[in-house]
């Protein structure tokens, strides 16, 4: 599903437009992305939490020249983890 196909399910299943769907979802999208840039979690219950998850740092192997090893820095990543509700309704 992409993004168009997904706004235009919330549009229908809403009884909204879908300028109107796709303006929720990228509301959606800028605040959960916001939280995330501020160290925050996001919880929406029933459905997952975003969060953000510390990769440390390690050494990598280039691979363009595969003898040569490589710095990887530590950084944060973006992680999302599915609620219950999620699990059961996909099991």
């Amino acid at each position: 599903m992409t993004k168009q196909d997904l706004i235009a399910s919330i549009a229908a299943s809403a009884g909204i437009t879908k300028k109107t769907a796709a303006m929720s979802l990228d509301a959606l999208i800028d605040y959960v992305t916001k939280e995330l840039k501020k160290g925050k979690n996001v919880t929406i219950t029933g459905f997952g939490t975003f969060r953000i998850s510390k990769r440390a740092a390690r050494t990598g192997v280039n691979p363009r020249h595969p003898t040569q090893r490589i710095k990887i820095p530590a950084m944060n990543i973006p992680a999302f983890k599915a609620g219950k509700s999620l699990k059961d309704a996909v099991r």
